[in-house]
């Protein structure tokens, strides 16, 4: 029994330092988000409901929209899907070196689609997309950029989906958005309760995850528009770089 509650106890330590690893991978979907939408075409790399509208808008024939870049992201997503539920498989029931599995081989795609962009010799290496005539990658390197940072992301959803840490979900914010009517009502009607503290305690988590979202979309905006958007791919990077160091916390016995 004192070996079980040992456990269970450094179990409970690791997993207090999840949430904040999934708010920096939080703060990376606004950024990739920000890169796809402005420098490959109008394509989500992590949000594929957009996705499969702006696919349909394609279809359509609505100028503007890449249909191959939004299907290169499609499959890319549902191969890292795929690729984050073997990692599942193969991590068990330790949710730390899940995470750390998870932010290890996002961390790897990343670096290899800022790779890809740092090499390609376009115009997205060195100029903001305000700047700029035509697209800041080619077709191809487009095409590449958009599977990779999809696959990414399909690996962090899965991932986090399995984690299943309150409001963290990491790339879809709409219940999310959704709890927070849900909160203010709790709030103002019981507000000194214990369902009113509790509520509080859920809105202000639900709003942080926002507020996270929103920075790095902000941030991630402005790179690729005034500096560029290699720029802020490596800023991604970087991001995921900070929060492998946090998921090797997370998975280290105390």
């Amino acid at each position: 029994m004192a070996g079980q509650a040992i456990v269970t106890s450094e179990q409970s330590t690791r997993d207090r330092r999840l949430p904040g690893v999934l708010l920096i991978l939080t703060a990376v979907t606004g950024v990739v988000d920000a890169v796809s939408i402005l420098a490959l075409g109008r394509v989500f790399v992590a949000n594929m409901t957009g996705n499969v509208v702006f696919a349909g808008f394609a279809l359509a024939g609505a100028p503007g929209f890449a249909l191959s870049a939004s299907l290169f992201a499609l499959a890319g997503f549902l191969a890292g899907a795929a690729l984050g539920g073997a990692l599942i498989t193969r991590t068990g029931r330790d949710r730390g070196v899940l995470l750390r599995a998870g932010v290890a081989a996002e961390l790897a795609l990343a670096a290899a689609a800022l790779l890809l962009a740092a090499l390609s010799g376009a115009p997205g290496v060195s100029h903001g997309t305000t700047a700029m005539a035509g697209g800041a990658f080619g077709p191809a390197v487009t095409d590449g950029l958009a599977a990779l940072l999809a696959v990414a992301m399909g690996i962090q959803n899965a991932v986090a989906r399995k984690l299943a840490v309150p409001d963290m979900t990491t790339t879809v914010l709409t219940m999310t958005l959704t709890g927070l009517g849900a909160d203010l009502r709790t709030v103002v009607r019981d507000g000194r309760g214990a369902a009113g503290r509790a509520a509080r305690a859920t809105l202000g988590r639900r709003l942080l995850v926002v507020a996270t979202m929103l920075a790095g979309a902000i941030t991630g905006a402005s790179l690729a528009l005034d500096v560029s958007p290699v720029s802020a791919l490596g800023l991604a990077a970087g991001l995921l770089t900070v929060a492998f160091g946090g998921a090797v916390a997370a998975a280290r016995p105390r």
